[in-house]
């Protein structure tokens, strides 16, 4: 069997290194300029070609190891594919569990939690940046949380202050119905080409193009929204949408929490 550097190319090399070093697909996109798709993609093509189903398979082949009798298959790719997925189902796993835990010992440290919580929603979903709004009631918003916002974004919504987005952009698509509203790409659709303010400043300062904007309800009253945003057309997977639904309630919690500590706070 040719040894790895035989058979990968040199970014096929660069990408498995790293991924069985430990990074993610989002900390090795950044560095190469790539999708986090594309990664994935890459290390697809890496599995199947090294014949491996695990990350410490990866790592054994990268250091010369030959791959075992039980590893050589002809149904090489569909083992690869399988073997990502679950270790992904894993990381997700993993990931909520320490979402928990950091929000069970937060104390009311809520910039910290959703600091946290907006991170972790932006790697697992794949997406350059991401926005929680607080509800105010009468139709306005305000954005209180950012991770990875352009500056002249973030700037842009601590000029607005409590601002009522218009009712076709995605926030206000929202308020009105309680649901998930997934843009495939904020240009493409009829408010872009209007003078809204919002649909502006999203695709013009925060470079957006593809969107999702999750609400944020405890019961039936709705808190806020948790929206994620991609800089390229690359429209949000259900499987993304359900994932950032979760951050969506966890954050939910995180503020009702900081609330109750709050109160504790001025009770004493």
């Amino acid at each position: 069997m040719k040894p790895a550097s035989d058979i990968l190319s040199p970014r096929e090399i660069e990408i498995a290194s790293s991924y069985a070093d430990g990074d993610t697909y989002q900390k090795i996109a950044d560095r190469l300029c790539l999708a986090p798709s594309t990664v994935r993609t890459h290390l697809a093509t890496v599995y199947r070609k090294l014949e491996v189903s695990s990350k410490l398979a990866l790592l054994a082949r990268l250091n010369g190891d030959q791959p075992s009798n039980e590893e050589q298959t002809d149904h090489a790719a569909v083992i690869s594919e399988l073997a990502l997925s679950l270790e992904e189902a894993l990381r997700r796993e993993r990931t909520m569990a320490e979402v928990l835990r950091i929000i069970s010992r937060s104390h009311g440290d809520i910039d910290a939690v959703m600091a946290a919580i907006l991170g972790f929603a932006l790697e697992l979903c794949e997406s350059e940046f991401g926005v929680l709004f607080e509800h105010h009631g009468n139709n306005r918003f305000s954005a209180s949380f950012y991770r990875g916002i352009p500056s002249a974004f973030r700037d842009w919504f601590d000029e607005q202050g409590a601002f009522a987005p218009g009712a076709q952009t995605g926030l206000g698509r929202m308020e009105n119905t309680h649901e998930v509203i997934n843009i495939f790409d904020v240009r493409a659709e009829k408010v872009y080409h209007t003078d809204d303010p919002l649909r502006h400043a999203t695709a013009k300062l925060g470079g957006a193009r593809s969107f999702v904007a999750i609400p944020m309800l405890s019961g039936d009253r709705l808190v806020g929204a948790f929206t994620i945003y991609r800089q390229q057309v690359r429209p949000f997977s259900r499987e993304a949408t359900e994932l950032a639904h979760t951050f969506a309630d966890q954050s939910v919690i995180a503020l009702e929490n900081a609330r109750m500590f709050s109160g504790l706070r001025s009770g004493n």
